[in-house]
């Protein structure tokens, strides 16, 4: 009995040890783990990751843009859709393994298209505002741009923003631009964007615009007979990026680090030299 008893404690122990080693086997292969005891952290759970993955999936970034702004987003001759701001957005896309699909509509309805979800975000020299950061949220900045006072060339009257008082101004009228013009006093005309702005104020139809100072002097590398000028500029630089809904932190991220990816490689001032003979991240 004694000698039973011995044998039977041994065979116990023997299988207890091997449950043991093959519990450790587990645990150093994949097996269950306290989520807590894990030495690398999931950073993939950021907000909007669900959204950020189905786009990757879709294989495609959809983006808000104008169409009718040169010379960010513009038709060339051929009628193909181009711009430094449709550039940027397809090598960002590229980068992040997706293809660019532009939706154009006009400015004023851009980001109600947003809102709508009829884009993933708009690439369209989008200031960047207090107000709109309320609502949105935007990739980090990628163009700096003045605001400037344009008037015709013969106008004498208008010579800084404080002379807009009682003048007709033709302005987009969800652009921070019209907002520049509104504190100025003056009677803002509505248009649809920079191009009929431009031609209101060269048909005599409106006295002045406040616009994009980088559009002008693409405007005028293209028309230097165009009798209009530039006679005030706004002290502080604006600073542009791609607007998103809130909530897409995950794609926001991906957006960001692919435009950090381009400014280090060349590619950025490339672009940025191509259409403005300098680099406009400055």
């Amino acid at each position: 009995m004694k000698r039973l008893s011995t044998l039977t404690l041994l065979i116990t122990l023997t299988v207890l040890l091997i449950a043991a080693c093959g519990a450790k086997k587990d645990n150093n292969n994949g097996g269950t783990q306290d989520p807590a005891a894990s030495p690398t952290e999931d950073v993939s759970n950021l907000p909007g990751q669900a959204a950020w993955d189905a786009i990757k999936a879709s294989g495609k970034l959809r983006i808000g843009t104008e169409g009718t702004y040169a010379p960010f987003t513009f038709h060339d001759e051929s009628g193909k859709l181009t711009g430094f701001d449709v550039e940027i957005a397809e090598e960002i896309a590229k980068r992040l393994g997706l293809k660019a699909e532009f939706i154009e509509t006009s400015w004023d309805s851009i980001i109600a298209g947003l809102d709508a979800e009829r884009f993933d975000t708009i690439f369209n020299q989008v200031g960047i505002t207090d107000e709109r950061k309320e609502k949105y949220d935007f990739s980090d900045d990628y163009i700096v741009s003045k605001a400037v006072l344009i008037v015709a060339e013969d106008n004498t009257d208008i010579k800084t923003f404080a002379d807009l008082k009682g003048k007709k101004s033709g302005q987009s009228l969800t652009s921070n631009l019209a907002d520049i013009a509104r504190e100025n006093g003056a009677e803002i005309v509505t248009t649809d964007g920079f191009n009929q702005a431009i031609d209101l104020l060269a048909s005599g139809r409106i006295d002045a615009t406040v616009n994009d100072g980088l559009s002008f002097l693409d405007l005028k590398k293209q028309k230097p007979d165009l009798p209009l000028k530039i006679v005030d500029e706004a002290p502080d630089a604006a600073k542009n990026a791609a607007l998103f809904r809130k909530g897409n932190e995950a794609m926001i991220e991906a957006v960001n680090g692919a435009l950090a990816e381009i400014k280090s490689d060349g590619t950025y001032l490339k672009i940025s030299e191509k259409y403005f003979g300098a680099d406009v991240s400055k």
